[in-house]
């Protein structure tokens, strides 16, 4: 992949009291980086930071239910039985995956 090379310059005056809120902003954002913040606000207009806590357990249910599906496709294919309390096991934890996954796609389409 070539590096992209930066290498036009632009600048622009802002008042103290607009420079404050552009800062403020990136505080708010927890951006410390200001030529990448003005860069995407000014070839995107806005930024949106997903600090969600239901996105994270989304990511640790997804990983556990993939390990207990390995563990499960091992199990059938060494002793060719799976038990029904495994398989519930399972159920059970898709269908908790899919209640977060749920609330998190609702939470995501109320984003302005």
């Amino acid at each position: 992949m070539a590096k992209r090379t930066r290498n036009a310059l632009m600048n622009f005056r802002v008042t103290e009291q607009e420079r404050e809120a552009i800062y403020h902003r990136m505080v708010l954002l927890d951006i410390s980086n200001r030529e990448a913040y003005l860069r995407k606000m000014a070839l995107d207009g806005y930024i949106v930071k997903l600090d969600m806590p239901e996105l994270k357990e989304l990511i640790s249910l997804l990983r556990r239910s993939s390990n207990n599906l390995n563990q499960l496709a091992r199990q059938a294919h060494g002793t060719k039985n799976i038990y029904r309390e495994d398989l519930d096991d399972l159920r059970r934890s898709y269908e908790h995956l899919w209640s977060v996954a749920d609330k998190l796609l609702r939470a995501m389409a109320t984003i302005r």
